[in-house]
């Protein structure tokens, strides 16, 4: 009898121990993870902070950038809330990351969405990047006449996925930005004057000095011709039984078609009053910079 009760008080013994030992070890584990985690926590925290203090630094540099560029506000607005969602999801990967977190199907996943959005959106995306392009390196402005993608107008508004052109007879034109962007594009608004070059044809035998006096004179009459540059006057090209007079003059930009219209007029009456002309031709010849 106290042999089963030595035996049983031993074995309790035993076990008690066993229980020890092994709530030991498991609070060294928690220990041990607690640890690592703190220190992993630390760092993120760390990191969080460091990586706000960049975040505000390119945003601040970035936006004084587009200051000097003179961009506009909106697009301003719309770049700094795209860098900062971008370069905090970066952040966050990033802070997962030492956290011990598996973020490789994270990414995958996000990857994937980006690329099927990307494929189904593929015109857009292009047609947005070409109107920040746009904006940031300003080819043109509202106002300005452009002729882009075979389509001559003045612009009215610049989108960020397309731009609005006005024709001459009233036909409102949106224009893709994408293609717009990479393509050629001929603002005749850009420079304050410009030249306008008109040749006539006149036959031989016609007194050159004569011709010469009455295109002086139309020049000199229409007020909206510069005085310098000195508008020229002159015998271009002698072949074919006829001779080319062309006369060069500056106007403002603005002015450019009126004058044009204004100074054919003029001269075809101040010819037909002066017999400098012919049945067979008359041609005047409008030609751009």
């Amino acid at each position: 009898m106290l042999l089963d009760i030595f035996s049983t008080d031993s074995l309790s013994v035993v076990n008690a121990e066993a229980t020890v030992s092994t709530l030991d070890k498991l609070l060294d584990y928690l220990l041990d993870v607690s640890v690592a985690l703190g220190t992993k926590i630390v760092a993120s925290i760390i990191v969080f902070i460091v990586g706000r203090w960049v975040i505000g630094w390119i945003r601040k540099f970035f936006d004084k950038f587009l200051l000097r560029r003179r961009i506009e506000e909106t697009v301003r607005s719309f770049l700094d809330s795209l860098i900062n969602i971008s370069l905090k999801i970066v952040l966050f990967l990033f802070i997962v990351n030492i956290l011990g977190i598996q973020t490789t199907s994270f990414a995958a996943i996000l990857a994937a969405a980006g690329l099927a959005v990307g494929m189904a959106m593929k015109d857009n995306l292009s047609n947005f990047a070409g109107g920040v392009m746009l904006l940031i390196n300003k080819p043109f402005k509202v106002g300005n006449r452009i002729v882009a993608q075979s389509t001559d107008g003045v612009v009215q508004s610049i989108g960020i996925l397309y731009t609005v052109l006005l024709t001459g007879d009233n036909v409102t034109i949106f224009i893709p930005n994408g293609p717009l962007s990479t393509g050629n594009i001929t603002n005749y608004s850009a420079q304050k004057q410009r030249r306008i070059d008109l040749t006539f044809n006149i036959n031989y035998g016609t007194d050159i000095d004569l011709v010469k006096s009455i295109l002086l004179s139309v020049i000199k009459e229409n007020k909206s011709i510069k005085d310098t540059p000195t508008p020229f006057v002159g015998v271009t090209d002698v072949s074919n039984g006829v001779i080319n007079v062309t006369i060069r003059v500056w106007v403002n930009s603005e002015d450019y078609g009126n004058t044009s219209v204004s100074l054919n007029e003029n001269i075809y009456k101040s010819f037909s009053e002066k017999g400098i002309y012919t049945a067979s031709t008359l041609s005047v010849k409008m030609l751009k910079d």
